[in-house]
């Protein structure tokens, strides 16, 4: 298997703090620009479903889609990767982001869905490739003991990304009908050729700035096989699978479930704009959490975040109103921090092997496919409510990862 990270090497840290602040600085408009887009699916879904009558399975294929282009894309992004360098990686990533985002525009002229669900791969296609370059990056830029923080503090740029654009959908999307009563799917043309051009735009911003080189690594670079004797780095693997499963999930559906007249009642540009609270809260938790794990070891505040998840998530399932409606919006809260937290528990002590570490967590992200599809096929049975309770179960995995999931247990291999 090629490595997934080309020249990643956590034993390498850059030791130049002024450009390192820098780079941080740069890096983390990558962050927020996918976290916008990644949000929009949220807003994406409620609205092709009604544009296309689709079953709620039908509409998770967004998700199946673009979440589906991290299981097949890392690997190949990790090679480009590792022959392009970091820096050409994240062009080529904005460039192919920004034709994905740029193929909307003839798939809504033409009215077909699958030709929605095609843009969505190649815009997700180049998403994975700055994912493969930028979080590794981040991780690697500083003492590995606060890569946790570090990775945490770029990802709150992300959660603000996530948390605007849900005003910018809805008032795009939604703006002409307010409704779910869309007729075609032309209203995000607009959006998402804003979009290619912006994405176009960082492209080339990208191709001028400089970014500090990181350290390679051993020439005689270890085997996946070799990655995978870390058996924390196999149950993080599963904590991102389950992670990104479930906050995309969640996400999914919060349109739906804030329109149930017994939630909420909402119409759909309405609960779009109250999706703003759910990732906004993973934004500030982002911020506490950069600050707590300075003091508080990751894995215990990743314990803490998932029993609050599953305790809200239970709330949310078993009451109507306003405590349903607020219950399901502050599990963003406690998402925060476990993306990161995982990602980094994950690669710690592997050495040499962290490069195939990162690219086997990487395409765990497929869980974003995989767990919403599930989702709506539930909900298709038992109703929107009920079917969070899957999303819930995804957390019990990654409260025992924090308590004991993700301590290594070679420590004589490990040091």
């Amino acid at each position: 298997m090629a490595s997934s990270i080309g020249t990643f090497d956590t034993n390498n840290q850059v030791e130049q703090p002024q450009n390192n602040t820098f780079a941080l600085i740069t890096l983390t408009t990558l962050f927020f620009m996918w976290g916008f887009i990644t949000c929009l699916n949220d807003i994406l879904i409620p609205y092709l479903k009604n544009a296309f009558s689709l079953t709620y399975t039908q509409a998770m294929l967004v998700q199946f889609c673009f979440f589906g282009a991290y299981f097949i894309v890392s690997i190949p992004a990790g090679t480009l990767v590792s022959k392009i360098g970091f820096k050409k990686g994240i062009i080529t990533g904005l460039a192919i982001a920004s034709l994905g985002c740029f193929l909307f525009y003839p798939a809504a002229a033409f009215g077909v869905y699958a030709l929605f669900l095609g843009a969505l791969f190649v815009l997700a296609a180049g998403i994975t490739v700055l994912q493969v370059s930028a979080n590794p990056f981040v991780s690697a830029l500083g003492p590995a003991k606060t890569a946790s923080s570090r990775l945490t503090m770029t990802q709150a740029f992300n959660s603000l990304g996530t948390t605007v654009a849900p005003f910018f959908g809805a008032w795009l999307i939604f703006s002409e009908t307010n409704s779910a009563a869309q007729t075609d799917a032309t209203a995000v043309q607009v959006p998402y050729l804003f979009l290619a051009l912006t994405l176009l735009a960082l492209a080339v911003v990208f191709a001028f700035i400089k970014l500090p080189e990181l350290g390679k690594s051993e020439q005689s670079t270890p085997s996946i096989k070799t990655a995978l004797k870390y058996t924390h780095l196999k149950l993080g693997a599963i904590g991102i699978f389950l992670y990104v499963g479930a906050e995309v999930a969640i996400g999914s559906f919060l349109v739906n479930f804030l329109h149930d007249p017994n939630i909420a009642g909402l119409n759909e540009a309405q609960a779009a704009k109250l999706i703003a609270y759910y990732w906004g809260g993973a934004m500030i938790g982002r911020f506490i959490g950069a600050v707590v794990m300075q003091k508080i070891e990751a894995g215990t505040v990743l314990a803490f975040n998932a029993v609050m998840a599953i305790v809200l998530l239970v709330v949310a399932v078993m009451s109507e109103g306003a405590v349903a409606k607020w219950s399901i919006l502050a599990v963003g809260l406690f998402n925060s921090i476990m993306f990161p937290t995982i990602f980094s528990l994950a690669i710690n002590k592997l050495g040499d092997a962290a490069s195939h570490g990162a690219g086997l967590l990487c395409l765990a992200i497929v869980g974003g496919a995989i767990v919403p599809l599930f989702q709506g096929m539930l909900a298709d049975v038992v109703g929107v409510q009920l079917s969070f309770l899957l999303p819930a179960l995804c957390y019990v995995f990654i409260g025992y990862f924090g308590l004991k999931g993700h301590k290594p247990v070679n420590s004589s291999s490990e040091r």
